[in-house]
């Protein structure tokens, strides 16, 4: 069977306004509720500033993904651009790093949505809840489109209400937006780090390129748009949620909307907001697995990983056996792991990942200018992940190394079986 062939083929169903909730959904989730506490005690006074540069990191990437995804527009993201623009080693390190990087983020999303629904049952509420997601994305893209849109539109609904009380209460003061950077560059640059780990779902449209209308107008339009809606919503909350704690106090908070909800004198509001992570978290772990199911479907595809997950459903027209691979896996995780360490090599993947996309988009155009997005987003992708703490930046590595040593014993056992 070719790879042409109608069964092995994705249907082609999303418009620009699925495939943006799709990036929304997965952005505007967990990463919003608990990435600014621990970006606040790295930068201190600096998180805005951080918040700023992970934006513009951000769109970087977003430009050149959406280029390429515009030129390649099949399953696989980056590992496709890498393959087709850098080489073969390339291509399979982005996938290598994405699988990896966005598996270990699917455990930590799940293991959000147990900490806030029954922290007693945390891993339980967490197998739970990938295997209902699962199940989910079996049945259709479509359909996964749908539950996206409704659980946007909570999380929205929420953020706004945590923006509004904040901002409208006595307790705010201008006085603690006062921008600086207290702990020096490092910190911005950590806090960067971090708070790029809530940007990062735009890939996610990309990833769908097989199953996009028109994908050569519909990807370009639709991620710069999610980024620029997310960019929106989190400047929005940060400033709130410092104009009522201040950067020690949001640096300290375990939970930080829902101290700044409580320390607003909205007690009422703390239940809705623990709620709304849950659901945000939902979103994420919904649009992750569906991300990571597509780079398996392609990989498979070309021998990386086993032929057997690169089937496709002939009624659902999904990606069947490497949604439930995937689902199983992160499952096990969600059992066993521990949310900190899953997100530590997790961002380290995902910069590792974009840094990729963005070499990649450097060779498709000579003219200087065409040139300056990418250039400045991988310099930013290697300097953030080296920003991140020291553990992260070990493990993450580590885990990219056991990837290019899996990648040189197949090339070597392939070359053996030809030379036979």
């Amino acid at each position: 069977m070719t790879r042409s062939d109608s069964a092995s083929e994705l249907r082609r169903t999303l418009g620009v306004g699925d495939a943006v909730v799709i990036g929304l959904g997965s952005m505007i989730g967990a990463g919003i509720f608990a990435a600014l506490g621990p970006a606040a005690c790295a930068a201190g006074s600096g998180l805005l500033l951080g918040l700023a540069v992970a934006a513009v990191v951000a769109y970087c990437n977003a430009t050149s993904s959406a280029r390429l995804a515009a030129l390649y527009p099949a399953s696989g993201g980056t590992y496709v651009y890498g393959r087709e623009r850098l080489g073969a080693f390339w291509g399979y390190l982005a996938g290598w790093s994405f699988v990896v990087g966005k598996t270990a983020s699917c455990a930590a999303m799940a293991l959000t949505v147990g900490a806030y629904v029954w922290p007693g049952q945390a891993h339980a509420v967490a197998v739970a809840a990938v295997v209902a997601l699962t199940a989910v994305n079996y049945g259709g893209i479509q359909k996964s489109a749908w539950l996206t849109r409704v659980i946007v539109a909570v999380v929205l609904a929420v953020l706004a209400s945590v923006v509004v009380v904040c901002l409208g209460s006595d307790v705010s003061e201008a006085g603690r937006l006062d921008i600086g950077a207290s702990e020096g560059a490092g910190g911005v640059l950590q806090a960067a780090g971090l708070l790029f780990f809530a940007f990062a779902g735009y890939a996610r449209i990309a990833t769908l390129g097989e199953e996009v209308r028109d994908p050569a107008r519909t990807i370009p339009r639709a991620i710069p748009l999610a980024l620029g809606i997310t960019l929106a919503v989190y400047v929005c909350v940060a400033v709130a949620v410092l104009s009522v704690l201040g950067a020690d106090g949001l640096g300290s908070a375990a939970a930080p909307l829902a101290d700044a909800v409580r320390a607003a004198g909205v007690a009422w509001l703390v239940p809705v907001v623990r709620v709304g992570a849950a659901v945000a978290a939902l979103g994420s772990l919904l649009a992750l697995i569906l991300g990571v199911s597509r780079t398996t479907l392609a990989m498979a595809r070309d021998r990386h990983l086993p032929g057997a997950l690169a089937a496709v459903h002939p009624r659902f027209q999904v990606p069947h056996r490497a949604e439930l691979a995937v689902g199983a896996v992160v499952a096990v995780l969600a059992a066993t792991v521990d949310v900190r360490g899953a997100i530590g090599f997790s961002s380290f993947g995902v910069l590792a990942y974009y840094a990729v996309a963005n070499a990649s988009a450097w060779t498709l155009s000579p003219a200087p200018v065409a040139r300056l997005l990418p250039a400045v987003g991988l310099v930013g992708c290697v300097m953030l992940a080296f920003s991140l703490p020291a553990t992260s930046v070990v493990v993450g590595a580590g885990v990219l190394a056991v990837g290019v040593v899996a990648y040189g014993v197949r090339r070597w056992m392939d070359g053996r079986r030809q030379r036979a």
